[in-house]
């Protein structure tokens, strides 16, 4: 897939940012360097998906109407809107970062919240348990359905893996910050295959991050500019662009849209400098960002995107999307030492 030179934005933003602290008066510098200050004493102990930004949300598809076995019935239980009958399917999750150690008895929620649509059934949250959190069921969608749905992922629920010959990636998934997103990626797993899919741009943290993705001081924002990028568009697909969703702070291992999609990008750092921008709708497993490593250290050639210094993969990095049996977590994660092992012979 060839890569749209108009959605390289990434590195135009760090760029500006240098631009803009080499124009602004002391008094501007002050504060921006007071605002980065405050941004990062909030964020420095939390990473990548435990992320107060990320926990947060509760999100759904409106005009969507998801079956399953219900575990509440919206019949004896309304509420006035769909992030709190989301917030009801998370409580029985986990709780709100789905992070508990009890059994996850609601995985999926369906809200009616179109007071004409509706009537009577006007506040119904119905929570419901699926037999494939991967492939919910669907009983219908469409405008002129009235229902508006989510899903809810427990903890080691909703991590698929993006397969490449340099190890797999198992990126969890944050349906509740990006349900549109996430529906997309669970339509590319359901057809096991994704030609076309490809990482063709790789730049690694260079001098200016450190291994836990933390900017050095006094070092540049970029070139490199600390991610691998590439497109999830399948040959003979017709992508439809992707509205934003959650917009959180690029941190490292997140994995965003550039723009409104196909071309996405993975983070290799925490990118505060960054506006929030970027739908983010899943993060990189700390466990595997090795691999998004070993990708970042490719050979590369220099190339200029709307006036940015970019580096372009000497060969494009095929990737496709595959089921993580949660339950052998070890074995994948044996399976990229042995990749390791064999590209250091």
């Amino acid at each position: 897939m060839g890569r749209r030179q108009t959605d390289s934005l990434i590195g135009r933003f760090a760029l500006l940012v240098l631009l803009l602290l080499g124009s602004v008066s002391c008094v501007m510098v002050y504060l921006c360097f007071s605002m980065v200050y405050n941004s990062v004493s909030s964020g420095d102990s939390v990473g990548g998906n435990n992320s107060d930004e990320v926990n947060e949300c509760c999100r759904g598809i409106e005009h969507l109407e998801l079956w399953g076995d219900a575990v509440k019935w919206g019949s004896d239980f309304k509420v006035d809107s769909s992030e709190k009958c989301c917030m009801a399917c998370k409580d029985m999750c986990g709780g709100a970062d789905g992070g508990g150690d009890g059994p996850c008895l609601c995985d999926s929620w369906v809200f009616c919240g179109d007071r004409q649509a509706c009537g009577s059934r006007f506040g119904e949250c119905w929570l419901k348990k699926q037999k494939d959190t991967l492939d919910p069921e669907r009983r219908e969608s469409g405008d002129s359905v009235m229902w508006t749905s989510g899903l809810v992922f427990g903890k080691g629920q909703g991590i698929v893996g993006l397969d490449t010959e340099y190890g797999v990636l198992r990126v969890r998934l944050l349906s509740d910050c990006a349900p549109l997103s996430v529906s997309y990626i669970l339509e590319l797993l359901a057809q096991r295959h994704c030609a076309g899919c490809q990482i063709f741009r790789a730049e690694s943290r260079g001098n200016n991050w450190d291994r836990e993705g933390n900017h050095i001081k006094s070092a540049p924002f970029g070139p490199p500019y600390a991610l691998i990028q590439g497109t999830l568009e399948a040959h003979g697909a017709i992508f439809k662009d992707i509205p934003a969703e959650a917009c959180p702070t690029v941190k490292r291992g997140a994995v965003a849209w550039v723009g409104s999609g196909p071309e996405f990008f993975i983070s290799l750092a925490n990118h505060l400098e960054w506006p929030k921008t970027h739908t983010v709708f899943g993060f990189v497993l700390p466990q595997d960002m090795e691999v998004v490593e070993r990708i970042a250290r490719l050979p590369t050639t220099p190339d200029v995107w709307t006036g940015i210094n970019v580096s372009v993969l000497e060969k494009p990095v095929d990737i496709r999307f595959r089921r993580i049996n949660t339950s052998s977590g070890n074995l994948k994660l044996s399976a990229n030492m042995d990749i390791d092992t064999k590209l250091s012979q």
